[in-house]
């Protein structure tokens, strides 16, 4: 190469979409990837682009879900007991941000970033080629307290420039014929979209590797080594053979991964892994399901892909980076359908059938977008949840436009990297 590299570390949704708006400053690119490419939380997920969801995971009344939860082996959420002094860090920090001053501070941020990454998707659709449809969400309600519930988040959303429409079941029973979903009632976000994941991570990877992107697969970051605030090299172990990278810029984007090459930096970035679950089935004939929607009590989400088949998934499983598959948590998914949709069989999958994922969780439910504290050539993309997928192109643009200094299409503040101490 002529000059440095501009280097990733991570080759999921948010590295190739990082590395993606920096091809459009003309840098040269390596993205160094742990996996063989064919695995990663964008995989399986549920494809969902989502505005709508403005309101962090860290935010009032999920302390007491999360301790009810655990009670259940069924339940949607749970945290594996383990001496952990990250864990128990993380923890206190949630617990200090899940109140409404956070949740306020927050929606501002996660919306604007919501919104940016669906106009750039939009964009991208015909170029990538993947599809992509605008067909909205539809939360479903089963109790009336959680419609009420809500249904308040629908007030605020039209407040704040999403629509949003509070449905009774009739009108429900409209937008899904099919399967006549039993609740009391539920939130349509008209401006949602979905896509299929798989699809959009292959294209884009071609996308990169047509236009010079260096992908090195099966690497890993073995050291890093910095002098005068700045990254000098990495140390990285690719193929069995051992080498050393010196990048202009370094970009950790490693999703759930993160936080511990944070440590080898010496940088504090809290992270956990949630994981989480999908299964993968054909439509029914007669009884196909057309709007991606969520089952907000069992917080299943499940979305029509390319017209053939759907996906339903869930749970967030906080057990560290644990490829072990809990099938009491995909039996919970299960028998959610049911009790929403009481006319769709969906049977419990084989173990080989599930597939899983990690989430990067931040303690505060924000992903942590800009340059670090303690190198000027260090940055982070990382930390995005259930998210990834949906803010992923925008956060790649913030990402080029922080890293050549250009201004960012939006404010940055609640995102910065360092903001839980260096």
């Amino acid at each position: 190469m002529s000059q440095k590299p501009h280097v990733i570390v991570g080759g999921g949704i948010i590295g190739l979409f990082t590395a993606f708006y920096l091809l459009e400053t003309g840098r040269e690119i390596v993205i160094i990837e742990k996996s063989d490419g064919e695995e990663g939380c964008s995989f399986g997920n549920a494809g969902m682009v989502v505005p709508s969801h403005f309101i962090p995971l860290a935010s009032p009344g999920m302390i007491e879900k999360g301790l009810k939860w655990m009670l259940d082996s069924e339940s949607p959420f749970y945290v594996k007991p383990r001496l952990s002094l990250d864990l128990i860090k993380w923890g206190l920090s949630f617990y200090k941000n899940a109140n409404q001053k956070h949740v306020d501070k927050s929606i501002p941020y996660l919306r604007d970033l919501g919104l940016l990454s669906k106009s750039l998707y939009h964009e991208l659709a015909e170029e990538l080629k993947y599809s992509y449809e605008e067909k909205g969400l539809v939360m479903y309600c089963k109790k009336a307290e959680t419609f009420e519930e809500e249904s308040q988040v629908a007030d605020l959303a039209n407040k704040i420039g999403l629509k949003a429409e509070i449905l009774d079941t009739k009108e429900l029973h409209e937008l899904e014929p099919n399967i006549k979903p039993d609740v009391a009632g539920g939130i349509y976000f008209p401006g949602d979209a979905h896509l299929n994941p798989s699809e959009l991570v292959k294209n884009l990877k071609v996308y990169l590797l047509n236009k010079g992107v260096e992908i090195k697969y099966n690497s890993e970051v073995i050291d890093f080594y910095g002098n005068n605030n700045k990254i000098e090299s990495i140390k990285i172990k690719s193929s069995g053979k051992v080498e050393l990278l010196e990048p202009e810029t370094l970009t950790i984007a490693a999703g759930s991964w993160s936080g511990v090459l944070a440590k080898k930096l010496r940088f504090n970035l809290p992270m956990q892994a949630g994981k989480g679950y999908s299964i993968s089935k054909s439509q029914l004939a007669g009884k196909e399901i057309f709007i991606p929607n969520i089952l907000v009590e069992a917080r299943v989400a499940i979305t029509p892909m390319s017209g053939s088949f759907v996906r339903f998934g869930g749970t967030m499983e906080i057990g560290g980076l644990d490829d072990t598959i809990n099938m009491n948590r995909v039996r919970g998914i299960v028998k959610s359908i049911p009790d929403f949709f009481p006319e769709y069989d969906l049977p419990m999958p084989n173990q080989e059938e599930v597939w899983h994922g990690f989430r990067p969780c931040s303690p505060d439910g924000l992903p942590y977008i800009g340059v670090s504290g303690i190198f000027k050539n260090l940055f982070i993309n990382a930390g995005h949840a259930m998210m990834g997928i949906s803010l992923a192109p925008g956060s790649g643009k913030l990402m080029s436009q922080i890293i050549t200094k250009e201004k960012p299409e939006m404010a940055l503040e609640g995102f910065l990297p360092e903001r839980f101490g260096i």
